[in-house]
């Protein structure tokens, strides 16, 4: 009861009710053009809820009859400033457009259907009921005969009138309240986009996720290993005290910087137009020295094997081999230090092999087996692709190896 009390009080249930006591108008059109129409206690004013319906379904073809009805939709069904998709709030409406498709036309000729039928029932109760509550009380306090809608008068002087009229009030209520609900949600239904337009549109926002999650890691790939490649080549030249060894630190920190801003250049761009990116300007398995010359540069000892043609992988497998060698090697870098490293890179016919190995002195390989986010990009990458990556602890070194299908 307090509940229903409540929705008494809220002002989106009026405007619900005047949006549906607005489709009476056509009713009145019509009882004007054929009188015999509007009088409701006869056979004839039956009519008046069949006849105006292959009008209003000509109507619907008109691709701006669904964007007028969608603002009204919008203005009357709909409460303002509520917050959308939380519990207790009013669930996210639409946005009105024009019929773009016949399938647009048929549901706003049903819309129209729905909004009529009802709105006239409302508008009908709307006028009889109050009147019936009023000579109902009355009824009860005088003897008088009470004349009902669509009925003969009946007797009055009994008590009980009294409480069947605030029945009937109740009722009212309740049905203007639920006539409002249920209205709204046909317009969700019906002016809202259809089942494989939201389909689509979340596919299209599910792409534009993975875009933004596939960017986010190419730059922690990109970026750390920059980074890390620079912390340690100035660290490692501090602690030499050769003008040699610095200058050619600064020259590998200067390089490994120059293609991280490249990648941070391109990321950005791709972000600001939130489209996909040219995947042109992407490292490949081609450009693998590049990593090895920072490897050797931090001091890592890094021997490489390549097996098969490196121009033969696929561009993007060659290009998420890339970035699981790079991400493999800055791990090293960054948590085994100046340690051996073994990279093996073979093209099969079917996939791609990466094994990338390195020893755990010490300490050192609790903190690089660790479950941090680039592993997990590293996993994440082979999945994608439909092959599988794995890393840990393999006959006492660790180890990083991935194997991505040449047919993804």
């Amino acid at each position: 009861m307090i509940a229903f009390l409540r929705l008494l009080t809220r002002a989106v249930t009026y405007t619900r009710w005047l949006h549906l006591v607005m489709a009476a108008v056509v009713a009145t059109v019509f009882a004007f053009v054929s009188p015999g129409l509007g009088n409701v206690n006869s056979p004839a004013g039956a009519w008046l809820v069949v006849v105006p319906l292959p009008f209003l379904a000509v109507a619907a073809m008109v691709p701006g009859v669904r964007l007028s009805e969608g603002m009204q939709a919008q203005l009357l069904l709909f409460p303002a400033g509520r917050p959308a998709g939380r519990k207790g709030t009013e669930p996210p409406h639409f946005t009105p457009a024009r019929s773009a498709s016949w399938a647009d036309r048929r549901r706003t000729a049903m819309w129209l259907v729905v909004r009529y039928e009802v709105g006239v029932a409302t508008a009908f109760l709307s006028v009889h009921a109050p009147t019936l509550v009023v000579r109902l009380i009355g009824g009860a306090a005088g003897s008088r005969p009470v004349r009902v809608p669509l009925g003969n008068p009946v007797p009055g002087g009994h008590w009980s009138y009294a409480v069947l009229g605030l029945l009937v009030a109740v009722l009212f209520l309740a049905f203007a309240v639920l006539a409002g609900e249920l209205q709204a949600r046909a317009a969700r239904a019906l002016l809202g986009p259809s089942a494989a337009e939201r389909l689509a549109a979340l596919e299209e926002r599910t792409e534009r996720l993975l875009e933004h999650n596939r960017l986010a890691r190419e730059l922690h790939d990109s970026v750390g290993h920059a980074l890390t490649v620079a912390v340690v080549q100035a660290g490692a030249a501090r602690a030499a005290g050769s003008p040699a060894f610095t200058e050619q630190a600064l020259a590998a920190i200067e390089e490994t910087g120059r293609h991280a801003l490249e990648d941070l250049e391109r990321v950005l761009a791709v972000l600001r137009e939130d489209a996909p990116g040219p995947a042109a300007g992407r490292p490949a398995l081609t450009d693998v020295e590049r990593l090895l010359t920072a490897a050797r540069g931090s001091g890592a000892e890094v021997t490489a094997e390549v097996t098969g043609a490196l121009e033969a992988v696929p561009g993007p497998v060659s290009r998420e081999g890339y970035r699981i060698a790079q991400e493999a090697l800055t791990n090293v870098v960054r948590h085994a230090g100046p340690v051996p490293v073994s990279l093996r890179i073979a093209v099969r016919a079917d996939a791609l092999e990466l094994d990338i190995r390195n020893p755990l002195p010490g300490a050192a390989g609790s903190a690089v087996s660790g479950g941090g986010s680039g592993l997990r990009g590293i996993r994440e990458r082979a999945a994608l692709l439909g092959g599988h990556a794995e890393t840990g602890v393999h006959e006492g070194v660790w180890r990083v190896r991935a194997v991505l299908p040449l047919g993804a």
